[in-house]
């Protein structure tokens, strides 16, 4: 294993891992200024002005935003086989449901489970009424199109869209990870409720490593595809719209995260102000050595430059490649052993 639950706050800064403390005042109090945090906190500010920076997002098919227009959201839907319904405050992936097809009245989600329009209804009314919402304060329900995932990354995925997560520090793009669901996540990209988070390379958009629940995988849980050959199509476009972000929404310390659509590439899903840290886990490596390089740097460096200085600083060696090819890719990685959770490690959160 990487790192033992029982690691002390001093290995912990040896080996560069940032705790909540030191992202909360470092980075997020030194480089976000609050009064922006609506940007990013409300995605239907995030999709509007990612439309006007020519940012895709997935298509908005229309909003709801008072109790009485819950009973129309029928005529909202009917003329879409999918969609996506969240809560424009959510946080955690919380509040989101996916339907992936419907037929005859029956609104079918990813996982096969049939829905009701009645069911559909209750879910939107609980948006309004805040029950996602960050403080539980009422809320706007956004219904957007479905994204159809690139087929080649169906086989790393259970019954969900796996997404990319980079951190952007001053629009240099210093860490990422793939979020895959799982059954354990109930087919949500989630890191806390059990799907794997996979390390991606800076430079090349390939897999580093692979963990669940804080122990390290090589494979997938449920479809028991192996991770080492997982690569990223079209990577410096996607780091390009990640760094855009920056531009953006003006915030200096901010988690991307991006899906990939079939047709269209990649596609912004929303912004986070106060990224998780367990992107560190998933890479194997600690941000803080990244961010120090990256604050030494000049302001004004263009998009393309940035993307440029960090695949060239931030390349690394995958580790699923090196186990994979000297054959130790088993012993706590092995299917069945994917419940077993250990403490998480001091100061660290998904």
């Amino acid at each position: 294993m990487w790192m033992s639950s029982w690691t002390s706050a001093r290995q912990l800064r040896a080996k560069g891992i940032i705790g909540m403390n030191r992202r909360n005042i470092h980075y997020i109090g030194r480089y976000n200024d609050r009064r922006l945090y609506p940007l990013v906190d409300d995605k239907l500010k995030t999709k509007l002005l990612a439309k006007q920076y020519g940012i895709t997002t997935p298509d908005l098919i229309g909003t709801v935003t008072t109790q009485f227009s819950v009973r129309h959201i029928r005529q909202m839907i009917d003329s879409h086989q999918g969609f996506v319904i969240k809560p424009a405050k959510g946080a955690g992936g919380k509040g989101i449901l996916v339907i992936e097809r419907s037929a005859q009245g029956v609104y079918i989600k990813p996982s096969g489970a049939h829905l009701e329009l009645k069911d559909v209804e209750r879910h939107v009314s609980n948006i309004l009424s805040g029950l996602y919402s960050l403080g539980g304060s009422p809320d706007v329900a956004l219904v957007e199109t479905l994204i159809r995932f690139d087929e080649r990354l169906a086989a790393y995925t259970y019954e969900g869209v796996p997404d990319i997560r980079v951190i952007v520090f001053r629009g240099y793009p210093v860490m990422a990870m793939m979020r895959l669901s799982t059954a354990a996540s109930d087919g949500k990209a989630n890191l806390h409720q059990g799907a794997v988070g996979v390390g991606l390379d800076i430079a090349s958009g390939t897999a580093i490593r692979g963990v669940q629940f804080d122990r390290t995988r090589h494979d997938h849980p449920d479809t028991g595809q192996e991770l080492a050959s997982l690569r990223i199509d079209g990577w410096r476009d996607l780091l390009l719209l990640a760094v855009g972000c920056y531009e953006m929404t003006g915030l200096g310390y901010l988690g991307v995260d991006i899906a990939l659509d079939r047709d269209q590439g990649p596609m912004l899903l929303e912004l986070n102000a106060r990224p998780g840290l367990a992107i560190q886990m998933a890479n194997g490596e600690g941000l803080r050595p990244r961010l120090d390089l990256v604050e030494r740097e000049p302001d004004n460096v263009s998009s393309e430059r940035r993307v440029d200085f960090a695949q060239k600083h931030f390349a690394r060696r995958s580790e699923l490649a090196a186990a994979q090819s000297t054959g130790d890719a088993t012993g706590p990685t092995d299917r069945g052993r994917q419940d077993a959770r250990p403490a998480a490690y001091p100061g660290i959160r998904r």
